[in-house]
């Protein structure tokens, strides 16, 4: 016979595990993006190129003197040359003079 007052005893463990990193700060949030220049950056996967001409046209009605740096320019972020485009990006928006940045599609 079994003894209903002994239950089963299970280790759990908590899924998340230990924090390795402290939060970074974040870039101060752009107060317009009138006159600024923005960088779009696509991964060439699920229509990015259709989703950016109609938020480009979006933002231009917005922001007249808006400028966008086109994906192209950045190069396809998600094909052979990912790291080397990934490693390079800080320093391109920099060189570019790249206010802000758009990254898309990752569907």
């Amino acid at each position: 016979m079994s003894n209903p007052t002994l239950e089963t005893q299970y280790d759990v463990f908590w899924p998340r595990g230990s924090r390795r990193q402290r939060g970074l700060k974040l870039a101060p949030r752009l107060g317009s993006l009138q006159g600024k220049r923005v960088g779009l950056v696509w991964d060439y996967l699920f229509r990015g190129d259709e989703v950016y001409r109609v938020l480009m046209e979006g933002l231009k009605a917005r922001f007249p003197d808006i400028e966008f740096i086109n994906w192209e320019v950045f190069g396809n972020l998600h094909g052979s040359d990912e790291r080397r485009l990934i490693a390079e990006l800080p320093g391109r928006l920099k060189e570019l003079k790249v206010d802000a940045v758009i990254s898309a599609m990752a569907a």
